[in-house]
């Protein structure tokens, strides 16, 4: 029985270190989901203003553009966002099963799919299934850059703009997580091109009616400049959506496992403590045993 206590006080010295590892990954990640969602709102009001000022080149003029118009391509991209590093629960799990049922639908359709992956998770998600990525980032999911966002925006619009001879893609789809709050955060694909004007032009307090715009040199000038702006901006938005979303479900998960970390020393300690009592009483047995053959003798 001695050997049964010190198995159960190794198991409750190697959970106490676990619990440790667990409370200091919720610490860090309530540290920073303030200045996640500080970003995502900080971000927002030139989204906004950028989203009314396509809208209103496309509601005034009938000029058409490339990035609006659907491209003549049985190729789709398909861009996953996922983690950096794990301990998030099922945070890039449920990424990947959304990821899984878009490229079906599109296959179903008839379409080749090209795969673009943001986040360590992702990249070896795809990779390890055999499946070829035709761009992938990594590092800074947690606190991406925008500089991040212009690289895949340009790598993804030099996609959409070449032609179907050259390996060009007729539509691009986004795989994000939606941060509605900490506690729930939900898989989204977005239609990203041909582009869609998907958030709405009014601004609360304001009138819903948009201000009239001279367009200078011309439209077409103001699409060009404009347009790849918007995709950036929005891409931007769904990394940084997704990494609030990232540090709430670590911060969640580790919350869990700080609990369940507890309630396996609370478990090993009685279970220990019942050895201990086991070692005693057979001890004393053994003593009034001894003590019994003594005196008999």
């Amino acid at each position: 029985m001695a050997g049964s206590q010190r198995v159960y006080k190794q198991r409750i010295k190697s959970t106490q270190s676990l619990k440790k590892m667990f409370r200091a990954q919720e610490l860090i990640a309530a540290s920073r989901i303030g200045k996640a969602r500080a970003r995502t709102a900080a971000a927002s009001p030139y989204a906004r203003a950028l989203t009314r000022a396509v809208s209103a080149v496309a509601s005034h003029t009938n000029v058409t553009h490339p990035l609006t118009s659907p491209q003549e391509s049985t190729r789709a991209a398909v861009l996953v966002i996922a983690s950096d590093r794990g301990m998030a629960g099922a945070y890039s799990a449920s990424i990947l099963r959304e990821a899984e049922r878009l490229i079906a639908r599109l296959t179903g359709e008839g379409k080749q799919v090209s795969l673009y992956a943001s986040g360590r998770r992702a990249i070896t998600y795809f990779r390890f299934r055999g499946r070829e990525l035709a761009g992938s980032w990594a590092e800074g999911s947690d606190s991406p850059e925008s500089s991040t966002a212009a690289d895949i925006s340009s790598t993804l619009l030099e996609a959409f703009l070449a032609p179907d001879s050259e390996g060009g893609v007729g539509e691009l789809h986004v795989v994000h997580t939606q941060f509605v709050n900490m506690v729930t955060q939900r898989p989204r694909v977005v239609r990203m091109l041909p582009l869609e004007v998907v958030e709405g032009v009014s601004v609360p307090g304001e009138d819903d009616v948009l201000p009239l715009y001279d367009f200078e040199p011309s439209p077409e000038a103001v699409l060009d400049a404009l347009l790849p702006r918007y995709v950036r901006s929005r891409i931007f938005s769904c990394l940084l959506e997704s990494a609030a979303s990232e540090l709430a479900a670590r911060q969640r998960a580790m919350h869990t496992a700080v609990d369940n970390a507890e309630d396996l020393i609370r478990t090993y300690t009685r279970l220990a403590n019942q050895a201990r009592q086991a070692d005693i009483t057979q001890e004393i047995s053994e003593i009034v045993s001894g003590a019994d053959a003594l005196a008999s003798a």
